[in-house]
């Protein structure tokens, strides 16, 4: 009964999805406000049907309930209860039911704080946003139906893919499709204006927050996909350039351009087609990133591999989506003319660079990505594109692109000079250089990435601390001023210093965990001991235990370091008997300036245990780095005098002015 009530209800919220796309649609046209009140009302029915459904399943997987397809397929009695939680999002059905969900709850939360939105805009907004769902929803009932029954019913499940059981990826890819979906909303904002045929600042105050939260969530999603693959791949690759990895990297390339779009639209009243541009390929690159993951064409530890029926399903809702969104601009983008003038040397200009180069950069990931399946899909042959082809185009162009992030901010708008920002910057550039002879220095190999990354690290993080010494006249005035002037920066500007910093952060990290990482193996007995970089790691002993639903064999391992005792780690290898499949859970001692990383794998006779051991210079600052970004998108997100349309704005207006976000 659970089943089919969850059934219903997704067929429940198709046709609501659908009426509102038309009503709301015919609404505009006959300029009824009737059907404006329809579209909020029909925006939080979606959202209630849909999480409805979503309890449904989530209570089958809970009871383990093998009567259903899916809960067969992805569970089992002796799992843990918080991977039958995250077993439901852990499959094809279960993890696009959930995209439905994220894309139906973004859509109510528009219904509740899109108050003071003019009316047209937001019910054309609601129309393109039901046209997606209704697209999603038809792909779930007609191809991927969560609620399919089984027959003969099995006595038990044939488990969670092991990989997936763990935190990480309990948390992964709610964060992930939050990004994802939350950037469905730019998009039917973009189509809701190229239709209205108006855009200006206050529809950019109005979309901005909500590509915040999107690119803020999406941020949070990569950085847990790089943890969980850091600690539970077995070899500490936290990034690999794995064709899912880039799916999710494009989006977010593409998500950092439109919100630096945004900020000049916003302030100058320019840009305002090629803004619109980026609102549209932001969410069409997270469709390509779906019909990647889950068209079956590619094999990724992080994919569902599925039947070509479905994969062809979603190439059609992204022909419909994206060519349609794309001829709609080629038809309006003309009417979007510029107001605002800046000259060569001012922000906007950076900006318009810094998009640019995100924008190229992103294409460059694009290419790498589908360039291959597009060979192998014309012919029979079948290459493969790499790291190397990343590190030599990628890496190169966004060092292009850091050396802009100090000067970007300190520059004025409309017009700027660079003389004093040379001036201001010049210790920036002394301790950038010092930093690169320094990582030269002591080096042992990888010299001249590792100094250029440390150069590029220092540059971007005392850049930005310059700029905010500039804002807040530190050392120009008495402490009791300068604070009182860092307490009346607004958000928007403590999020870009804090989300840039990070950035620095992160260049250190990636600088020291790629460039000056070491690693060596030994096969060990216990009381054997090997030597890496001045650690000593010796195998205690292993041993096997019965869990809750696998098996597992734990090396403890003692660690020593010059002599002095460090204590002990347990790197351990897991056997699940049910998928027939092994795991490996890493042992990682972490400080700030590195990890110790060490894994255990097959016992041969006569020659002991397989022991792994890597060091990862700076490793832990990947994840910080990673926090300070979220931590700025989210001080951005909290800049009131950046948010959408409000009362007082509306009180504000002279009689009869018009805005971007009202019917022309």
């Amino acid at each position: 009964m659970i089943a089919e009530l969850g059934q219903a209800a997704l067929i429940l919220a198709f046709v609501v999805a659908l009426l509102q796309a038309v009503l709301g649609f015919a609404g505009v046209a006959v300029r009824d406000p009737v059907f404006h009140g329809f579209a909020r009302a029909g925006a939080m029915a979606q959202f209630v049907l849909i999480a409805s459904a979503f309890a449904c399943l989530t209570a089958l997987f809970v009871v383990s309930d093998f009567s259903v397809l899916v809960v067969a397929q992805n569970s089992h009695t002796l799992k843990p209860f918080l991977y039958k939680l995250s077993g439901v999002w852990g499959n094809h059905e279960g993890s696009m039911l959930l995209w439905a969900l994220i894309l139906t709850g973004y859509t109510g939360a528009l219904a509740l704080l899109g108050q003071h939105v003019a009316p047209r805009l937001i019910t054309l907004t609601f129309s393109v946003q039901s046209l997606i769902t209704a697209a999603f929803l038809a792909f779930l009932i007609f191809t991927s139906n969560p609620f399919a029954r089984l027959f003969p019913v099995p006595l038990d499940g044939a488990d969670l893919n092991p990989l997936l059981q763990d935190p990480g990826l309990a948390s992964h890819p709610p964060m992930l499709y939050a990004g994802y979906v939350g950037f469905s909303i730019t998009f039917s904002f973009a189509v809701a204006a190229l239709i209205e045929g108006r855009v200006d600042a206050r529809w950019a105050r109005i979309v901005r927050p909500w590509a915040l939260t999107a690119w803020t969530f999406l941020t949070v999603g990569i950085a847990l996909g790089a943890s969980w693959a850091y600690y539970e791949l077995g070899w500490g690759g936290w990034w690999a350039w794995d064709p899912v990895e880039n799916a999710s990297l494009m989006p977010w390339l593409a998500g950092t351009a439109f919100i630096h779009s945004l900020r000049v639209m916003e302030k100058r009243d320019t840009l305002k087609a090629w803004t619109i541009l980026l609102a549209l390929l932001t969410f069409s690159l997270s469709l390509a990133g779906t019909f990647l993951v889950r068209s079956g064409i590619i094999t990724s530890v992080h994919a569902f591999a599925v039947d070509p029926e479905r994969g062809v399903f979603i190439l059609g809702i992204l022909i419909l989506v994206i060519g349609g969104s794309l001829v709609l601009y080629g038809l309006r983008a003309g009417h979007l003319k510029p107001t605002g003038v800046f000259a060569e040397v001012s922000r906007e200009s950076t900006l318009l660079v810094n998009n640019l180069f995100l924008a190229a950069a992103c294409a460059l990931v694009f290419f790498g990505t589908f360039y291959p399946l597009f060979i192998t899909t014309v012919s029979d042959e079948t290459i493969s594109i790499g790291a190397p082809f990343y590190h030599a185009t990628f890496i190169p162009m966004m060092a292009v692109l850091f050396l802009l992030v100090p000067v970007s901010g300190m520059l004025a708008w409309k017009r700027g000079k660079l003389g004093p920002i040379a001036k201001k910057l010049a210790p920036a550039f002394i301790a950038a250089l010092v930093a690169g002879l320094i990582a030269l220095w002591i080096a042992e190999r990888e010299v001249v990435a590792g100094a250029i990354g440390s150069a590029l690290a220092v540059w971007v993080g005392l850049g930005v601390l310059l700029d905010l010494k500039s804002r807040v006249k530190l050392f120009e005035v008495d402490l009791a001023a300068s604070w009182a002037r860092a307490k009346r920066l607004p958000a928007g500007i403590w999020g870009m210093i804090v989300a840039h910093f990070g950035l620095a952060v992160l260049i250190f990290a990636v600088t020291g965990v790629s460039a000056w990482k070491d690693e060596a193996s030994a096969f060990l007995m216990p009381g054997q001991a090997f030597e890496l970089d001045g650690y000593s790691i010796e195998l205690v002993d292993v041993v096997r235990s019965d869990r809750e639903n696998f098996v597992s064999q734990a090396g403890t391992l003692a660690i020593s370091r010059d002599g002095r005792e460090l204590g002990h780690m347990v790197a351990e290898r897991r056997f699940y008997p049910v998928r027939e499949m092994a795991t490996t859970e890493s042992a990682i001692r972490t400080r700030l300036d590195g990890d110790l990383y060490v894994t255990i794998g097959e016992g041969v006779e006569g020659r002991g245990w397989a022991v792994h051991a890597y060091i990862y210079p700076l490793a832990v600052w990947l994840w910080i780095g990673s926090a300070l970004l979220t931590l700025g998108g989210l001080l951005a997100l909290g800049d009131r005098g950046r948010r959408a349309l409000t009362s007082r704005d509306l009180a504000k207006r002279k009689p009869g002015e018009k805005t971007g976000a009202e019917t022309p």
